[in-house]
């Protein structure tokens, strides 16, 4: 999809121009059933098991459509080029903020926000949330619903048992990752999203930030073939050769999450999302013998706190009482009384100082407070919120899996994605 230049001045209109056509829609939400897009993460069932309790409190019915990364994507983008109004409210991944908010397909939220403050009480919402999970260039285009830490989670019991303490630098997590790593026993010091795609991209660039590198100059332009870059990646090949389980190459958050779960790896760099589901003894059997700590930087590197996860959008395409009732549901999904309950439910997203902080949740998962401190310290925009990041994430994807895969060195495969991005950029 072509990229629009950003026009502050139109979203401004077209917020205000929302807000009188919601005025005027009134009360005209009553019997409306909205489709929700929604990624397959685990706030994806959780929202839908509430989907009884939404039209309850809000008269509102919802249908929650859960996808893959790759068919979200896909299905959305056709709904938006082609005005066919399939879906009401979109989960929005936040890395696709200067995207969505460029090509025009949502509406803009400030003067909703503004208008209901008092309901929505954004005080209570961390502010790097507010602002990563749907905001670009100062025009909200999504509510944030369910955000996410970048963390490091690790076995417990197998450090202890090899008198290792939580890795402090990635350093210290290379090493201790190849030291765990048994493979006559099938044991594993480390595992990472390698499969081609976004799934490859994101996890590296997540590394890539750790260990100071940067998709980006400090001018916005390319600057994937880095030294720094090229290092990076030279280590994300390291790990995966010598502690990643075998097939690790082809694996996306699933799989991943999955090796983690059952044991079968001993660390993992993953969203936040993930930790609630680890104590769960239906889903794990690791239960009781993980950690979650910060994400370890590179020595000397600061660290850092990455920051991602979903807003929620309003489809432009659809009528005004539509689109007001989508509000309405969007009020009530991120509410802090919903937004705890998703959590119960294992949702694993988190938005709300209320909700990181209350105490029944923190007995429910102790990690709360690793989370808080990355909101309170965040960084947003580790992956860069650029129009162009899907081009970006798509170039990487398969440079970085060509490199995995043994079918490119990182210099090589950065180079010819350098030039595939500054390309992008020029259009």
């Amino acid at each position: 999809m072509k990229m629009l230049r950003y026009r502050r001045t139109a979203w401004i209109a077209l917020s205000t121009v929302a807000l009188l056509g919601f005025q005027a829609a009134g009360a005209a939400a009553a019997d409306i059933t909205l489709n929700i897009a929604s990624m397959n993460d685990p706030f994806g069932a959780a929202m839908a098991k509430l989907a009884d309790r939404a039209k309850k409190d809000t008269g509102v019915g919802i249908k929650v459509d859960i996808m893959n990364y790759g068919e979200l994507m896909t299905k959305t983008t056709a709904d938006f080029i082609g005005h066919t109004a399939g879906y009401d409210i979109i989960t929005m991944d936040n890395v696709l903020s200067g995207q969505y908010a460029t090509g025009g397909h949502v509406i803009a939220l400030d003067a909703l926000i503004k208008r209901d403050k008092d309901e929505i009480k954004p005080d209570d919402i961390y502010p790097v949330v507010m602002n990563s999970l749907g905001n670009y260039k100062g025009v909200q285009i999504a509510m944030p619903f369910s955000g996410y830490a970048n963390v490091l989670v690790y076995r417990k019991d197998l450090f202890d048992a090899a008198g290792l303490a939580a890795p402090a630098t990635m350093e210290e997590l290379q090493a201790d990752a190849e030291k765990l790593t048994d493979r006559k026993k099938g044991q594993y010091g480390w595992v990472a999203n390698g499969q081609k795609g976004p799934a490859v991209a994101q996890d590296w660039m997540q590394y890539n930030a750790e260990l100071g590198g940067s998709i980006l100059d400090k001018d916005g332009k390319p600057a994937i073939n880095s030294p720094s870059n090229i290092k990076s990646l030279t280590v994300y090949k390291a790990l995966f050769d010598k502690a990643a389980p075998p097939g690790a190459v082809d694996y996306d958050w699933g799989g991943r999450e999955e090796s983690f779960r059952q044991g079968i790896s001993a660390t993992m760099q993953t969203w936040s999302v993930g930790a609630s589901s680890y104590g769960d003894p239906d889903k794990s059997k690791i239960v009781g013998k993980f950690a979650v700590v910060k994400a370890p930087p590179g020595q000397g590197a600061p660290q850092q706190y990455g920051i991602g996860g979903w807003g929620l959008s309003i489809n432009g395409d659809i009528t005004k009482d539509r689109q007001e009732a989508a509000w309405k549901v969007i009020k009530w999904l991120t509410s802090a009384e919903i937004q705890k309950e998703l959590a119960k439910l294992g949702g694993g997203g988190y938005i709300r100082k209320s909700s990181i902080k209350d105490a029944e949740l923190n007995a429910m998962f102790p990690f709360l407070p690793v989370i808080g401190e990355s909101f309170e310290k965040g960084n947003g925009d580790f992956r860069p919120r650029v129009p162009e990041y899907p081009e970006i994430q798509d170039i990487l994807g398969s440079a970085v899996n060509a490199v995995l895969a043994g079918n490119s060195d990182p210099k090589a495969a950065l180079d010819d994605a350098q030039s595939r991005a500054l390309a992008v950029f020029k259009e």
